[in-house]
């Protein structure tokens, strides 16, 4: 017989084992994304070396440019130095700002992260809460409600939707402020400490810039929350549903469990591994996919900056904002299967 004692070992074994599995596959992935960068560096028609100098540079300033950049190395070498240099945070100059691009990165991923965040705690919010009584008035008009909320969330183009919002609340309302990460009074005076504009405004104790930031985040946060409210309502709802026809609620409303109790108690901590995963996928795919919506209501995040470096051809700013993008959410879907891991291991006990 096994005792507790060595259940308790065997499952510390076993967490540690899809650690381990984890930091590899975490490895291997980044890996891939760096290789698929490096690959559109070379891929790509615009020479690194040329860009660096300028089109009216000597032909004996173009080859140092080429060995300073190692261009007359072996290809395996190459990328071995790229990989070293996006392992230590070096991603170049920007052609477009003039600065490193690991310093435009600092100052605009703060904002994505910000904007995305607030997205996903009210579209998890509301997509939960919608998920849940659409399950559990499976056939009226909530549930009908709650389809017709996820069919528009998943049909309707999210730039469309932003520019809509700015047209209604701002141009005709003038409920919202207008685009931007906050009013042109506040900038100046605010300092910024940590780079997300809610945290700074709270430090810097002025209510008013505050409550300006808030109000400049509010609009674009719901539009990019509906799309993923969607996402969430309508897993939630699937999973619940399916969870009612298994045996252990039929067992639990034998004993004249309610149906609220039986969701909240017995359904939700089983489907809290499919609901997380599908939320964190969300929040990936906000902080990857936040590009239109940043562009419509000019928020300084890194898809806009992303956005501008593409129009330029600048490469270097655009490989930079494509690796750290990727590695964010490579690093989400880790997490994820590693909390899935977690909240699983809990459940057998």
């Amino acid at each position: 017989m096994i005792n507790s004692r060595q259940r308790k070992r065997w499952r510390e074994l076993s967490f540690l084992w899809t650690l381990l599995k984890w930091l590899w596959s975490f490895a291997l992935t980044l890996c891939g994304l760096a290789l698929v960068t490096f690959a559109m560096t070379r891929l790509s028609p615009i020479d690194p070396a040329l860009q660096l100098v300028g089109d009216h540079a000597s032909q004996s300033t173009y080859e140092a440019a080429r060995l300073q950049l190692g261009l007359d190395q072996p290809m395996p070498l190459q990328f071995l130095r790229y990989l070293e240099t996006a392992l230590a945070g070096n991603f170049g100059q920007s052609i477009s700002t003039g600065q490193p691009v690991a310093r435009d990165i600092a100052r605009t991923f703060p904002a994505t992260i910000e904007l995305a965040t607030a997205a996903i705690v009210l579209g998890a919010v509301l997509g939960l809460a919608l998920g849940i009584a659409a399950a559990m008035r499976q056939g009226t008009w909530v549930d009908s409600l709650t389809r017709f909320v996820s069919l528009i969330g998943y049909s309707v183009p999210i730039f469309w939707l932003g520019l809509l919002m700015l047209l209604l609340f701002y141009a005709r309302l003038h409920w919202a402020p207008g685009p931007g990460r906050g009013d042109v009074v506040f900038q100046y005076t605010v300092k910024s400490v940590t780079g997300f504009a809610l945290i700074d405004t709270w430090i810097s104790g002025k209510s008013g810039a505050f409550r300006d930031a808030l109000a400049h985040l509010a609009l674009p946060a719901i539009v990019l929350a509906f799309h993923a409210l969607a996402a969430i309502s309508r897993l939630t709802r699937a999973a619940i549903l399916t969870e009612l026809g298994q045996e252990y609620v039929s067992t639990a409303r034998a004993k004249g469990a309610s149906l609220g109790r039986i969701v909240f108690i017995h359904i939700l901590p089983n489907i809290a591994g499919t609901v997380l995963t599908v939320v964190a996928i969300s929040y990936a795919s906000l902080l990857e996919g936040a590009v239109l919506t940043e562009t419509v209501f000019a928020w300084p995040g890194i898809g806009r900056y992303l956005t501008t470096a593409m129009f330029a051809g600048d490469m270097p700013a655009i490989l930079g904002a494509t690796l750290v993008v990727g590695a964010s959410f490579v690093l989400l879907n880790a997490l994820t299967d590693l909390g899935v891991a977690r909240l699983d291991a809990g459940r057998k006990r």
